[in-house]
């Protein structure tokens, strides 16, 4: 018969072990918002480092393997080892920045997405120049280097950035269930003991009066 203080009494939730479903999202995701990011990049050289958001695959990539270096960590109740505690909060940190990387990313391809539907491109000498407003001569000119056909480019572009914003809400939305489910595992139990613990004592009381 097994005791109150017997540590294999309590069975891992999927808090307590980290979720390998979350691993492997968040890898596959990664992998593809960086892959996708480079593909980007190399359209033309005059994209900007936002508009090819392949740094926000790469810090998915890097939660991904935190997850997994967790997942292979021994699991002790109530985060008995200083490792188990050092690397549940490196993960639950580095998700919380790959949340906010992912929702940065998806702002930026929303932005750009817009802005491609509103234009109106021409090729003039190898670069794709493109303007908001081609009745106002002081508007600002949007030139895409390295790009000889620029209906070819619009098109490309506006499907790369259509995916880049479904992939990283996606990515975003595992990191918030990760850290959902760490801070649920680490607090919640907590909250309640404190809550519900003292009433029991006091309606024990109450009966023996």
């Amino acid at each position: 018969k097994k005791t109150k203080g017997d540590p294999k009494t309590g069975q891992p939730c999927c808090g307590c072990r980290f979720p390998l479903l979350f691993a492997l999202l968040q890898l596959a995701l990664g992998i593809s918002v960086t892959v996708l990011g480079f593909l980007m990049a190399g359209i033309s050289s005059s994209l900007l480092v936002r508009d090819t958001p392949y740094w926000a695959g790469i810090i998915v990539c890097v939660v991904s393997l935190v997850g997994f270096v967790m997942l292979c960590i021994s699991y002790q109740p109530d985060e008995k080892t200083c490792v188990q505690f050092t690397v549940k909060l490196t993960y639950f940190l580095l998700s919380a920045l790959g949340l906010v990387a992912c929702v940065l990313a998806v702002a930026f391809a929303a932005h750009h997405y817009l802005q491609m539907t509103k234009f109106t491109c021409d090729t003039i000498l190898e670069s794709c120049q493109c303007k908001l407003d081609t009745a106002d001569p002081l508007g600002r000119t949007f030139v895409y280097q390295d790009a000889a056909d620029c209906g070819s480019l619009t098109s490309v572009l506006n499907l790369y950035l259509l995916l880049q914003m479904v992939l990283n809400l996606i990515a975003a939305l595992v990191c918030l269930s990760a850290c959902f489910v760490m801070w649920k595992h680490r607090y919640q139990v907590f909250y309640v003991g404190v809550r519900f613990y003292p009433l029991t004592a006091t309606e024990g009381q109450q009966q023996k009066v």
